[in-house]
């Protein structure tokens, strides 16, 4: 009691505090997201996500071996499909010479050590911005979740070390499962996005993939009937339970800040890791404020990571995995 307990001893200067820090942020947690686009020579900055790009193929290699030199182990791999390429079918998904299989080939040859997660989700491929194929005003599930199995597959084959289905179909899980087993891909790994909100913070991902959904009749206009309601929290507990269950290796939350309290829940009921998605909309409002000169941006990056870390996240998909690095 005090006196004789004083906490303040341990705060008294940084090289206290550093010892007896808790969470310590390190290369290791994170994820980079990539995004990829069709062409040569393309490095485009993403006008809601300032400093942040979308790369050709060839420029991709260079950026691959940059976040290795750095570090940074592990990405996340986003393909901007061509609207021509676009329908409520699929057929481009399984595309051998896809934009996608071609990134992941062109990763894996540029750094084979890299580990290449890849979005397995139909939006970016429909012409109707959904996850899932539209019919009759409704989003199919379990035709869906048949299309996100063959797609997985499809990454499997071309050198994923992951697929990571971000769609929130039911069941999807296990049919990705059992279809990478029969192909003989029992060690490709699965990261499900288990606890995926229904969230407006999406918004500069969908300008950087051109994957909203289309105002259009008979289309529903938002994603709300298949990922989750952000006022529930019990239901991320028996949504990520399912996956985990089904075979998922490694189960994410997303979006990040505001859900840092599922992200302890789950973190707390599984014994798999955990990965937490830091969104594009909480990227872009840190940049924002910044380039206003309301908040010192280093400052506030390293607390909200630090504070994603902190709730449980074993692994953090971050736009500013790059920044971060730099500074430890």
């Amino acid at each position: 009691m005090y006196p004789l307990v004083r906490n303040r001893r341990l705060r008294k200067n940084e090289t206290i505090r550093s010892l007896v820090r808790e969470t310590i942020i390190s290369p290791n947690d994170f994820l980079v997201p990539l995004f990829i686009v069709e062409g040569k020579g393309v490095k485009e900055e993403i006008a809601s996500m300032p400093n942040y790009y979308r790369y050709s193929l060839d420029l991709i290699k260079k950026e691959v071996k940059e976040l290795w030199n750095m570090g940074l182990r592990s990405v996340l791999l986003f393909v901007k499909v061509p609207d021509e390429l676009k329908d409520n079918k699929g057929a481009e998904v399984t595309n051998e010479n896809g934009l996608m299989q071609r990134a992941i080939k062109t990763i894996k040859d540029t750094c084979p050590e890299m580990i290449v997660m890849t979005d397995v989700a139909f939006d970016p491929y429909s012409k109707y911005g959904h996850d899932g194929i539209v019919e009759n005003g409704l989003i199919l599930n379990d035709e869906t979740s048949e299309l996100l199995a063959e797609m997985s597959v499809s990454h499997a084959e071309a050198g994923a070390d992951f697929v990571a289905p971000s769609d929130m179909m039911d069941g999807r899980i296990l049919t990705i499962r059992e279809a990478l087993e029969d192909e003989g891909f029992t060690n490709t790994g699965i990261m499900s996005y288990s606890a995926k909100y229904a969230s407006a913070f999406y918004g500069p991902f969908r300008d950087a993939l051109d994957s909203a959904p289309v105002d259009a009749q008979n289309i529903p206009k938002d994603k709300k009937t298949y990922q989750m309601d952000y006022a529930n929290r019990f239901e991320a507990i028996r949504e990520t339970q399912l996956d985990i269950e089904e075979g998922a290796d490694i189960v994410m939350v997303k979006p990040g800040l505001c859900y840092l309290d599922i992200v302890r829940e789950i973190k707390n009921e599984v014994d798999v890791p955990v990965a937490v998605y830091q969104v594009s909309g909480e990227y872009a409002m840190v940049k924002a404020a910044a380039a206003q000169g309301w908040l010192d941006h280093d400052a506030v990056m390293m607390e909200q990571l630090t504070a994603i870390k902190r709730a449980g996240a074993n692994i953090i998909a971050s736009y500013f995995a790059k920044d971060a690095v730099k500074l430890l």
